[in-house]
């Protein structure tokens, strides 16, 4: 291991759970500048495009 030597400075009980909050924390702050910033992801998470498909073969036909 690389670093393995991190391990002697900070308590792995105390790293180990910083380390994956840190990710989880990044994880969400990017799929919130997502929903903010962009028209395409809300509809994606409701399923805007199978609605918008529907409608549009029913008036299509």
């Amino acid at each position: 291991m690389n670093q393995g030597k991190i391990w002697t400075v900070v308590n792995p009980a105390v790293g180990i759970p910083a380390l994956l909050g840190s990710v989880t924390v990044i994880a969400i702050l990017v799929h919130l500048a997502l929903l903010n910033n962009t028209t395409w992801f809300k509809a994606y998470w409701q399923g805007g495009l199978k609605k918008a498909a529907i409608t549009e073969t029913i008036s299509v036909g």
